[in-house]
């Protein structure tokens, strides 16, 4: 055994403290321990015999403590060593040139790697000390402070710390601090794990109010550490990967889903299809599969941006081999994701978010979190008191609300919204963010009402305007300033491939003087040969994409009716006789190609009347234009006896109150058709979600179907009647035909309806009805618009019908499970154009049946099932 304590001072006298090697513990020879016992004096050693001593007891081949030693010796030759206090203390380590050591024979040693005792040699100038080196050493310079050790934190940590932080999304705007939450440093990617978790809590609340608050809590959390994923987050919290009128859509069926799934989790897709049988969800079955997997190498983490960078590539996948590519991308995200992140990822990409987050509900928590986020949004300097603080703080907040939707109202897209927020605050976002050429607006939309006095009494002491409801395609047509011409439709889809004749049309029917415009009208059915106007049934016929001028069957006509943007200035805010006038000024009609509405200008409640007599004729729309439409399949021609098909009425002011309001269902524009004087008002869209098997005459098809409204709050669709009635033979096939590959083994979780109902058959929503009926009744059958009815109504009518004696509730409790129904209802027509989430929604039923109990007092509820 080698003794080497002797030579303890000596090799900390001579070597500066940078260059101190670390404990001869390390060294791969047996050693003794140092002993470090400072000495007041330490008596100086000789160099001559510690020499002699460790030549004796050394073999013949140098080891590396002599070549230690021996750089010693140089060093000690070319300086003589100091007496100063601070070399004879061991406690003090101030800092010393490290040119007091041969540098060359240093690296000499570096170079060598055969054996680990190299390391003693190492200068410590890239290794800080730790306190296990030395325990007696007290840093004196700040430059020489030891190096914290980072804390290793495994992904499984922080994903327990995230979960046990999640909650505090919960708490209100003014109690909440993001750096509770986030456990990210700052600037660093947002983990999707974040996301996940944040919409599996909202997924277990209903109230609108703490949805809002956790929203709120979660954007203002990526504000405070990433705001560049902030773009990303919203998108993915609306269930998008772009804005609508880019047309940019994942288009992955739930086939290449299951197949990506099964691979990614080692599962066969027959498991996978019975597991999704089994519990209709099928990011559940993701998150059940990846949790009972085990993996030898966990990939990185989920990040936010990097799901949503691959869901844009995906969307954009196109051409040979797409679909695998695409089931490639999905794979990947799947085997990285964890915990939650599976289901909340297969729902996404189903574009099935079903959450009960609604996208206003995103824009006003957006907006929220712009005014707490002090750093990028300031409120207006008029406060003067605390308690003024916190009434403004609130007040803003609705304020900042109102502002975010308006701007997303023309401006529908996060890509500028977002940035603009961030750089200039939520108080500037009108400037920055106004309506743009090229970006579709959503289309003002009319309230029905139920007669011309009705219209007189609503108007009074304003002037209004009459226009004719045509009956076809809802289109917004924007001329940019390089002659290009795009056609929206009222889902802000690209329809320029359907209509090449209407691109024709306005580009040679503008005069001279218009260099840009954006049109606001309908595309008819028009037969030029006849100049009659053709039923909607007859225009769907009209091919879809790609459609060429010469191959065009069926013509139409655009009847334009206001215009929203004329030589780059924005109209929106401009009355409709200032918009009008500048639309008459801007296009030469010219009959079956582009014709302006027809309209009157009055407040003659005969003159009104006779007018809308000749608008709609007195026609029968549903059989009428159903017979139509297949004598023209059949014969391709239309029948000499077809008649003008305008739906009814739209009433507008026109110099008060009379700004286009984007996406709004405004009181400023009402709308009345012939069949409103003889029924509940206007008609309704509806999804169908599952049908009762037929009999008799009806074997083997469909013989009625369940029909719901949805609830956009809540994200669910609410049952609200059964129809068997308004359908041909021909149309039931068609119908059943269509829905039977829609068939889903069980009801899906946001599907509302009553333990009595048992349909035969569940539906995916897909398809959207027009249907009429009679009048709307209030039910305990049905869950339309849940618990609007007011409480003394329930008890009129649960005295009526005796079911009192049925359910032991007051008629305070009983309203909670009533909904609203239709009676007597008969099928108009199928909506092509509308998406189940654009049916009718169960504010609406509330509205029509609110109105119907105004304008019919005397009219009894019935709770008979239809």
């Amino acid at each position: 055994m080698l003794t080497l304590r002797t030579c303890s001072p000596l090799r900390y006298n001579l070597l500066p403290h940078k260059l101190k090697p670390k404990p001869l513990s390390l060294l791969s020879f047996s050693i003794k321990p140092f002993s470090h016992k400072p000495k007041p004096k330490p008596k100086p050693l000789s160099l001559s015999s510690h020499s002699d001593s460790h030549s004796k007891m050394s073999s013949s081949r140098p080891s590396a403590f002599d070549a230690l030693m021996s750089n010693a010796r140089a060093a000690a030759k070319k300086k003589p060593q100091t007496n100063s206090p601070s070399s004879k203390k061991r406690k003090t380590l101030e800092p010393q040139n490290p040119k007091t050591i041969n540098s060359s024979s240093i690296v000499k040693t570096q170079e060598s790697n055969q054996e680990p005792v190299v390391d003693v040699q190492k200068p410590i100038s890239n290794q800080p000390i730790k306190p296990q080196d030395s325990i007696d050493a007290k840093p004196v310079d700040n430059a020489e402070k030891p190096v914290k050790k980072a804390k290793v934190v495994g992904v499984n940590e922080k994903i327990a710390e995230l979960k046990s932080n999640i909650a505090l999304l919960k708490k209100k705007g003014s109690e909440f601090d993001p750096k509770m939450v986030a456990c990210w440093e700052k600037g660093d990617k947002v983990p999707f794990i974040f996301l996940s978790l944040a919409l599996d809590m909202i997924s277990n609340e209903s109230g609108r109010i703490i949805i809002t608050d956790i929203v709120c809590n979660m954007l203002r959390t990526v504000i405070d550490t990433t705001p560049e994923d902030l773009v990303a987050v919203v998108y993915l919290a609306a269930n998008k990967v772009a804005p609508a009128h880019e047309g940019l859509e994942l288009g992955i069926g739930d086939a290449s889903i299951i197949k990506a799934l099964a691979e990614a989790c080692g599962r066969t897709e027959i498991q996978v299809k019975k597991q999704y049988k089994e519990m209709g969800d099928l990011g559940l079955v993701a998150k059940a599969s990846r949790s009972s997997q085990s993996m030898m190498r966990k990939p990185d983490p989920l990040t936010i941006a990097k799901v949503f960078e691959t869901f844009q590539l995906i969307a954009k996948e196109a051409g040979k081999d797409s679909q695998e590519k695409k089931k490639n991308r999905i794979k990947a995200l799947l085997v990285a994701a964890t915990d939650c992140e599976p289901q909340y990822l297969i729902r996404l990409l189903q574009s099935k978010l079903r959450i009960g987050l609604a996208e206003q509900t995103l824009l006003a928590a957006l907006g929220q979190a712009a005014v707490y986020n002090e750093q990028h949004s300031k409120p207006p300097p008029n406060i003067q008191s605390p308690l003024e603080e916190v009434i403004a703080l609130r007040i803003d907040r609705q304020d900042a609300a109102k502002i975010v939707k308006h701007a997303y109202s023309v401006l529908p897209v996060y890509d500028k919204i977002v940035p603009a927020l961030l750089s200039n605050g939520v108080w500037n976002l009108s400037e920055t963010c106004s309506f743009t050429l090229g970006v579709p607006v959503g289309p003002m939309l009319a309230k029905p009402t139920k007669g011309v006095s009705e219209i007189i009494n609503k108007f009074q002491d304003m002037e209004f305007t009459c226009e004719y409801k045509y009956d076809g395609e809802r289109a917004q047509i924007h001329y940019m300033e390089d002659g290009s011409v795009e056609i929206y439709s009222r889902n802000a889809e690209r329809n320029t491939g359907k209509f090449p004749d209407v691109v024709l049309a306005v580009s040679r029917l503008k005069k001279s003087s218009v260099r840009s415009f954006v049109l606001d009208c309908e595309l008819v059915g028009y037969d030029r040969e006849k100049q009659k106007i053709l039923p909607f049934q007859i225009l769907s016929t009209r091919a879809r994409k790609n459609v060429s001028v010469s191959d065009i069957k069926v013509d139409v006509c655009i009847y334009a009716f206001d215009m929203l943007y004329l030589n780059g200035q924005p109209l929106l805010q401009e009355q409709l006789k200032v918009r009008r006038e500048k639309l008459y000024d801007s296009f030469e009609e010219e009959t079956g190609f582009l014709q302006f509405a027809t309209t009157l200008t009055s407040n003659d409640l005969d003159e009104i009347q006779k007018f809308l007599d000749a608008a709609v004729d007195a026609r029968s729309v549903s059989e009428q234009d159903n017979i139509l439409a297949s004598l023209y399949l059949c014969l391709g021609t239309v029948p000499d006896l077809i008649l003008d098909h305008n739906e009814g009425l739209i009433i507008k002011t026109l110099d008060r109150d009379a700004t286009y309001e984007p996406s709004k269902r405004s009181l400023n524009w009402l709308k009345l058709k012939k069949d409103y004087i003889e029924s509940i008002g206007d008609s309704l869209d509806l999804v169908p979600i599952a049908a009762f098997h037929g009999r008799g005459k009806r074997t083997g098809v469909y013989g009625a179907f369940l029909l719901a409204c949805y609830d956009s709050n809540n994200e669910e669709f609410q049952s609200i009647c059964k129809i068997g009635t308004g359908f041909s033979e021909a149309m039931l096939e068609e119908r059943s035909s269509s829905l039977r590959s829609k068939v889903i083994p069980k009801p899906k979780p946001y599907f509302r309806y009553a333990d009595t109902i048992n349909p035969d058959v569940w539906f995916e929503p897909t398809e959207v009805w027009e249907v009429k009926a009679a009048d709307l009744t209030i039910s305990p059958v049905y869950r339309a618009a849940l618990g609007v009815v007011d409480p003394d109504k329930v008890e009129e009518t649960l005295l009526d019908t005796r079911m009192l004696k049925a359910f032991f509730f007051s008629p305070i409790e009983f309203v909670l499970i009533l909904g609203i129904s239709l009676r007597f209802p008969r099928l108009i027509r199928v909506r092509e154009d509308k998406t189940p989430e654009q049916a009718s929604s169960s504010e609406q039923v509330a509205e029509m049946y609110t109105d119907q109990k105004h304008n019919h007092p005397n009219n009894q509820d019935d709770n008979g099932d239809d």
